[in-house]
C-alpha cells in the first residue's frame, strides 16, 4: 500500500481515490470534459484500465469534485481532466504532481502520457518531451511525451498551466 501526501492549495485539495469508492464522482468529471465539452465518443473513454490504475481527485474548497487523472501500472499517465471554471488555477499542476508522486513510489523510472496537441505546452513546462508524430485520438490530435523522473524537484511546474 502507498501511503500519499495529499497535494493542498487554499482553495483546492488533490488526494488519491479507490475507483470502486469514488467511481460517480470520477466518471463525472471525465463525462463533462472529454464526453459533452470535448465530444470524445463514450465508448471511447471507458475502458478496463481504470479498474486497475491509481486515481487522484481534485476537491475544491466545498467538497466538490472539479479535477481528476489516471496512472497505470506500466506507467501511462491519462485521463487528466478539470472542469472549465477551475482551469488555470494550478489544479491540472497539483494532479500531475500528485500522479509522478505516485509513479515514483511505485519505482517507475520513466513516465508517458498522450497530450492533446493545445496541452503540450503544460507538459513541456513540466519536463515532459514529445516524441513521435502527432496522432488522433477520440477525434483530437495528440503527441505521445514522456519523462524521466529524477529527484522530486525537478519535476515542480513554475509556470501557469494552459
Amino acid at each position: 500500500m502507498i501511503i500519499m501526501t495529499v497535494m493542498a492549495n487554499p482553495s483546492f485539495v488533490v488526494r488519491p481515490v479507490n475507483w470502486q469508492a469514488n467511481r460517480e464522482e470520477l466518471c463525472a468529471i471525465r463525462r463533462a470534459v472529454f464526453i459533452e465539452e470535448q465530444q470524445v465518443p463514450e465508448a471511447e473513454e471507458w475502458d478496463s484500465h481504470d479498474e486497475s490504475g491509481y486515481h487522484v481527485i481534485a476537491l475544491n474548497d466545498e467538497g466538490t469534485p472539479i479535477g481528476t487523472g489516471r496512472l497505470l501500472l506500466e506507467g501511462r499517465i491519462g485521463r487528466m481532466a478539470v472542469l472549465r471554471e477551475y482551469r488555470r488555477m494550478g489544479v491540472g499542476r497539483s494532479i500531475l504532481d500528485l500522479l509522478i508522486e505516485i509513479a515514483r513510489k511505485e519505482g517507475l523510472g520513466t513516465v508517458i502520457l498522450h497530450a492533446q496537441t493545445h496541452a503540450l505546452g503544460f507538459y513541456e513546462r513540466y519536463g515532459f518531451t514529445a516524441y513521435g508524430r502527432v496522432f488522433t485520438e477520440a477525434g483530437i490530435p495528440h503527441r505521445a511525451m514522456r519523462i524521466k523522473l529524477g529527484p522530486r524537484s525537478s519535476t515542480r511546474l513554475t509556470d501557469r498551466e494552459p
